[in-house]
């Protein structure tokens, strides 16, 4: 008996970098309305400890928005827009450790020039490398009918 389901396509390397351009755009954003919030609460980043103190703050803000969308309906407003969503590869939903496993070795990735991101050049299926690490995937999401 075959299954009338059809497998998601994954989403291509152009479209993922698209993703990330616009992705980007909206983080500075978000960053900036946590900076005005938390600016006045920290002081003027003189002590090493405000500055710590900040960039811990500005992290967990970048962390509750992925987590948030991904764990709701695994795309941010960013993959929305371009019809992306990140699912797991054996279909089951997103857990809350993913999502914190998947944007520690993102941030990772990206804080070690990008390493974890080039590797999709390299990859057999173009997978960043926390997505093959962890078993997720970015896949293209159909056009409405």
């Amino acid at each position: 008996m075959q299954s009338n389901a059809i497998a998601p396509t994954p989403a291509s390397l152009r479209v993922r970098i698209a993703v990330m351009v616009y992705e980007l755009l909206l983080v500075v954003a978000v960053v900036f309305v946590a900076s005005f919030v938390m600016l006045p609460v920290v002081g003027d980043l003189h002590a090493p400890w405000q500055k710590h103190l900040f960039q811990g703050f500005l992290l967990l803000v970048l962390f509750a928005y992925f987590a948030a969308f991904w764990l709701k309906s695994g795309q941010t407003l960013a993959m929305k827009t371009w019809r992306v969503r990140l699912v797991r590869t054996d279909g089951r939903p997103l857990t809350f450790k993913l999502a914190a496993l998947r944007f520690g070795l993102a941030f990772t990735g990206l804080a070690c020039a990008g390493l974890g991101f080039w590797w999709a050049l390299v990859d057999r299926d173009r997978q960043f490398l926390h997505d093959r690490l962890l078993g997720t995937r970015l896949i293209r999401v159909p056009r409405p009918d």
